[in-house]
């Protein structure tokens, strides 16, 4: 009995050590492929209501952002440089189209790292979570 439980546990932290590593390969593998550093902007009011390119409805009241290459549903940490303050918000559409920019976020994201006023901050972006991705919605 006591053998069978040994198994079962060895048996169970190589499966839990299998889907963690599988995670993490895929996220570095993120990490090197697409800007994580740059300047941050905030877009919305125009916007609210419509639909976003994952084909959810954008609304300046949730915690989103606009990223030009990562997956849809990635959730990200946008840091802002200047003061360290961060918010986690999840990638459902595309952009920026501003040359310099790496991230969109939503005015309730962007408020959340500095004051709608300033318009742009550097910022540091950092891949939290990544597995439940997905092309399009519609």
């Amino acid at each position: 009995m006591r053998r069978l439980n040994l198994i079962f546990i060895v048996l169970l932290l190589v499966i839990l050590t299998g889907c963690s590593s599988t995670s993490t390969k895929k996220t570095n593998e993120y990490s090197r492929r697409h800007a994580l550093a740059g300047k941050a902007s905030w877009y919305g009011k125009n916007f609210h209501g419509r639909l976003t390119a994952s084909g959810e409805k954008y609304s300046v009241r949730k915690y989103t952002a606009a990223h030009k290459t990562l997956p849809f549903g990635t959730i990200v940490r946008v840091t802002n440089t200047r003061n360290n303050k961060s918010v986690d918000v999840k990638i459902n559409d595309r952009g920026p189209y501003v040359k310099g920019r790496v991230i969109d976020l939503s005015p309730k994201a962007f408020s959340k790292i500095a004051h709608t006023n300033e318009g742009v901050v550097p910022v540091r972006i950092q891949i939290l979570d990544d597995s439940n991705t997905f092309r399009y919605k519609h």
